[in-house]
Protein backbone atom coordinates (compact mmCIF):
# COMPACT_ATOMS: atom_id res chain seq x y z
CA UNK A 1 0.00 0.00 0.00
CA UNK A 2 1.06 3.55 -0.77
CA UNK A 3 -0.40 6.67 0.74
CA UNK A 4 -0.14 10.04 -0.98
CA UNK A 5 -0.93 13.31 0.75
CA UNK A 6 -1.10 16.56 -1.20
CA UNK A 7 -0.90 20.05 0.25
CA UNK A 8 -0.27 23.61 -0.83
CA UNK A 9 -3.42 24.49 -2.70
CA UNK A 10 -5.35 27.69 -2.18
CA UNK A 11 -6.73 30.84 -3.71
CA UNK A 12 -4.37 32.97 -5.78
CA UNK A 13 -4.75 35.88 -8.16
CA UNK A 14 -3.96 35.50 -11.86
CA UNK A 15 -0.22 35.73 -12.39
CA UNK A 16 0.48 34.42 -8.91
CA UNK A 17 2.32 31.31 -7.75
CA UNK A 18 1.71 28.26 -5.61
CA UNK A 19 3.82 25.26 -4.68
CA UNK A 20 2.10 21.93 -4.22
CA UNK A 21 3.65 19.06 -2.28
CA UNK A 22 2.93 15.34 -2.43
CA UNK A 23 4.33 13.21 0.37
CA UNK A 24 4.42 9.45 -0.17
CA UNK A 25 4.49 6.82 2.54
CA UNK A 26 4.09 3.06 2.73
CA UNK A 27 5.61 0.66 0.24
CA UNK A 28 7.26 3.30 -1.90
CA UNK A 29 10.29 1.33 -3.03
CA UNK A 30 8.40 0.06 -6.07
CA UNK A 31 7.34 3.51 -7.30
CA UNK A 32 9.18 4.94 -10.29
CA UNK A 33 6.97 7.65 -11.76
CA UNK A 34 5.01 10.21 -9.80
CA UNK A 35 2.60 12.52 -11.54
CA UNK A 36 0.43 15.53 -10.95
CA UNK A 37 -3.01 15.62 -12.55
CA UNK A 38 -5.80 18.15 -12.37
CA UNK A 39 -9.56 17.97 -12.73
CA UNK A 40 -11.73 21.00 -13.31
CA UNK A 41 -15.48 20.90 -12.60
CA UNK A 42 -17.30 18.96 -15.30
CA UNK A 43 -14.09 17.88 -17.00
CA UNK A 44 -11.95 14.76 -17.07
CA UNK A 45 -8.83 14.40 -15.01
CA UNK A 46 -5.81 15.46 -17.06
CA UNK A 47 -2.09 14.99 -16.82
CA UNK A 48 -0.09 18.04 -15.71
CA UNK A 49 3.42 16.68 -15.22
CA UNK A 50 5.33 13.52 -14.36
CA UNK A 51 8.77 12.79 -12.97
CA UNK A 52 10.64 9.50 -12.68
CA UNK A 53 12.93 8.39 -9.88
CA UNK A 54 15.93 9.29 -12.03
CA UNK A 55 14.53 12.72 -12.87
CA UNK A 56 13.03 12.31 -16.33
CA UNK A 57 10.25 14.87 -16.69
CA UNK A 58 7.22 15.33 -18.87
CA UNK A 59 4.80 18.30 -18.99
CA UNK A 60 1.45 18.96 -20.55
CA UNK A 61 1.74 21.60 -23.27
CA UNK A 62 -0.56 23.93 -21.35
CA UNK A 63 1.87 24.26 -18.43
CA UNK A 64 5.26 24.18 -20.15
CA UNK A 65 7.33 27.18 -19.13
CA UNK A 66 5.07 27.95 -16.17
CA UNK A 67 5.10 24.84 -13.97
CA UNK A 68 8.09 22.91 -12.63
CA UNK A 69 7.95 19.42 -11.17
CA UNK A 70 10.71 18.19 -8.87
CA UNK A 71 11.27 15.47 -6.32
CA UNK A 72 13.24 14.98 -3.14
CA UNK A 73 13.74 11.24 -2.83
CA UNK A 74 15.17 11.59 0.67
CA UNK A 75 11.91 13.21 1.81
CA UNK A 76 9.66 11.01 -0.36
CA UNK A 77 8.17 14.22 -1.68
CA UNK A 78 7.29 15.50 -5.14
CA UNK A 79 6.67 19.20 -5.70
CA UNK A 80 4.82 21.17 -8.33
CA UNK A 81 5.88 24.80 -8.55
CA UNK A 82 3.18 26.71 -10.39
CA UNK A 83 3.98 30.20 -11.68
CA UNK A 84 2.07 32.64 -13.87
CA UNK A 85 -1.18 31.00 -12.84
CA UNK A 86 -4.24 31.52 -15.01
CA UNK A 87 -7.96 31.18 -14.23
CA UNK A 88 -8.04 28.08 -16.44
CA UNK A 89 -5.58 26.40 -14.05
CA UNK A 90 -8.37 26.30 -11.47
CA UNK A 91 -8.94 22.65 -10.56
CA UNK A 92 -8.39 20.00 -7.96
CA UNK A 93 -4.80 18.80 -8.24
CA UNK A 94 -4.07 15.15 -7.54
CA UNK A 95 -0.83 13.27 -6.98
CA UNK A 96 -0.47 9.86 -8.60
CA UNK A 97 2.04 7.05 -8.20
CA UNK A 98 2.18 3.63 -9.79
CA UNK A 99 3.55 0.42 -8.30
CA UNK A 100 5.77 -1.07 -11.00
CA UNK A 101 5.24 -4.62 -9.68
CA UNK A 102 1.52 -4.76 -8.90
CA UNK A 103 0.59 -2.09 -11.52
CA UNK A 104 -1.72 -0.53 -8.94
CA UNK A 105 -2.24 3.22 -9.35
CA UNK A 106 -2.45 5.24 -6.17
CA UNK A 107 -4.08 8.67 -5.82
CA UNK A 108 -4.03 11.31 -3.15
CA UNK A 109 -7.13 13.07 -1.89
CA UNK A 110 -6.47 16.17 -3.98
CA UNK A 111 -5.87 19.81 -3.18
CA UNK A 112 -7.96 22.66 -4.56
CA UNK A 113 -6.29 25.40 -6.58
CA UNK A 114 -8.39 28.44 -7.42
CA UNK A 115 -7.06 31.23 -9.61
CA UNK A 116 -9.31 34.25 -9.44
CA UNK A 117 -9.19 37.99 -8.93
Amino acid sequence: QVQLVESGGGLVQPGGSLRLSCVASGVIGRINTVGWYHQAPGKQRELVATITRTGSINYADSVKGRFTISRDNAKNTVYLQMNSLRPEDTAVYYCNAGDIITKINYWGQGTQVTVSS
